[in-house]
């Protein structure tokens, strides 16, 4: 059973344990990362490919003999040509609710900082200006309590309702707005994005790129919202048109962002948001999803879906 794993660098440090696959993969070979040259080499007598986001189409798949299978660490797999795959019996399996939580402590870590405002305080008590203060504390930035605030979740699957999850534990109000009423349960309901931008004191994405809901996020929506709004992105960056979060976050029409994805990853051509220097907006590196937990969730399910095939059974099966 030849198998190659063609990116493992992109599920970070090499401090996983992979036994899980070796076990039912015992001929695994890894590969940091595979270019698209590269591919048509390192597949063409495989069984078995694991990859997040290397590219699997007809032109590199169709000389490839003995390939079963395809596993992605990942949920997305717009990166695989689900048509061929389906129509030459390839099963291609993906894995789901991996990193919930991981995203989950992710915004509320990020949410802490910004209502806290906990970068402008730092700065204060190592830059002098404590010192000089005439009482026991410096009140210089406003601080606010979750339980005050209403989060909007624009997107209402597995993440947007663990995100609701904690913030109801937190005494929050949860807003939603999400295409698909039959993921509501008792007592919830999808208000219009308009409503929802305007009344929200978060708005926290997690729906889908589609060509929809490309740029949802602009300067009509931004305009919408409150001046003391907080906007979190941790799904994908074209969903917010970078130019006009830049221009609200400088003309303060909106209080603090907080970004964890961008439009092109790595921003090899740059982004306007990253040139913004205020405490008030959180850039990361798409992390959002990493933590050591998560990505070993990855590593297990996708095991998981490798013996579920060899069993003959069915697991997060795409094609």
């Amino acid at each position: 059973m030849k198998a190659v794993f063609l990116d493992y660098n992109t599920i970070g440090p090499k401090d996983l344990d992979l036994g899980p696959l070796f076990e039912c993969l015992p001929e695994l070979e890894l590969f940091d990362a595979t270019s698209p040259d590269e591919v048509p080499k390192r597949i063409h007598d495989v069984e078995y490919i694991l990859t997040n986001k290397v590219v699997l189409n007809a032109s590199n798949l169709e000389a490839v003999k003995n390939l079963k299978f395809i596993g992605l660490t990942a949920t997305g797999a717009d990166n695989i040509d689900l048509n061929y795959t389906k129509e030459n019996n390839i099963r291609v399996c993906n894995i789901r609710s991996y990193c919930s939580q991981s995203v989950v402590e992710h915004i509320f870590g990020v949410l802490f900082n910004l209502t806290h405002n906990i970068g402008y305080y730092r700065d204060l008590a190592t830059n002098g200006a404590w010192q000089k203060g005439d009482d026991f504390c410096l009140l210089n930035h406003s601080i606010r309590e979750l339980s005050s605030m209403k989060i909007g979740i624009i997107g209402y699957g597995e993440l947007g309702k663990s995100v609701a999850k904690m913030a109801k534990n937190f005494g929050m109000c949860v807003l939603i707005n999400t295409r698909s009423t039959a993921c509501l349960k008792g007592g919830e309901e999808s208000i219009p994005l308009s409503s929802l931008l305007a009344e929200a004191d978060i708005v926290s994405l997690h729906c889908p790129l589609t060509d929809k809901t490309k740029n949802l996020i602009g300067k009509e929506e931004l305009d919408l919202m409150k001046s003391s709004a907080i906007l979190i992105n941790t799904a994908r960056g074209a969903l917010i048109d970078s130019q006009a979060l830049y221009t609200a976050l400088t003309e303060k029409k909106i209080a603090a962002a907080a970004i964890d994805v961008l439009p092109q990853e790595p921003p090899t051509d740059g982004n306007v948001l990253l040139n913004y220097k205020e405490k008030n907006l959180i850039v990361t590196p798409h992390i959002a999803w990493a933590t050591v937990e998560a990505r070993q969730n990855g590593i297990n399910q996708l095991a998981e879906t490798v013996r579920a095939f060899q069993a003959g059974k069915k697991l997060n099966i795409l094609s």
